[in-house]
């Protein structure tokens, strides 16, 4: 029983939740009643969220109430990249969030030195954007994505492929 254990770890949001998440986020807006007559608005473009609002104030309610709908849908937000606050037409401000898709280099590597000074027997190998870890036990990857699990990374991690 020598064949290699492995699993990948990955960083993706699910589209088709993010995208539930906005229309039940735009919902909300419409019916609440601090926001009767606003001019606030989520919209997905691509790996990219605009929210757009009448003052900042509004915007962070905006932004909460997306928040509360994607964490019920099981989207982390760890994975929202916040632009500045800057001022759009109609006397409205405007934030752009940009979705991470993937694990960047820099916390590929930190990952790496996560699991290499765990002293547990795997591999690790780095694919483009997931990194792949290999083992003869079970056990030892399973303790890796406990370890990964407890860490305090700045995204929201994946295992996918476990064979």
């Amino acid at each position: 029983m020598s064949s290699e254990c492995s699993f990948d770890i990955v960083s993706k949001v699910d589209m088709q939740e993010l995208n539930n998440a906005i229309q039940q986020a735009e919902k909300e807006i419409l019916t609440r009643f601090d926001f009767k007559g606003s001019k606030s608005s989520i919209k997905l473009d691509k790996d990219q969220l605009v929210v757009t609002s009448d003052d900042e104030f509004k915007l962070q309610n905006v932004l909460d109430i997306m928040h509360a709908k994607m964490t019920k849908r099981g989207i982390s937000i760890k994975n929202l990249d916040y632009s500045k606050v800057e001022p759009a037409s109609g006397s409205t401000v405007r934030q752009k969030i940009s979705m991470k898709q993937g694990v960047d280099q820099e916390n590929s590597k930190k990952i790496n030195i996560l699991i290499r000074d765990s002293k547990l027997k795997v591999k690790t190998q780095i694919q483009g954007d997931q990194i792949r870890v290999t083992g003869k036990s079970r056990d030892d990857l399973q303790a890796v994505i406990a370890l990964l699990r407890k860490a305090d990374i700045p995204l929201d991690l994946q295992f996918v492929n476990l064979k």
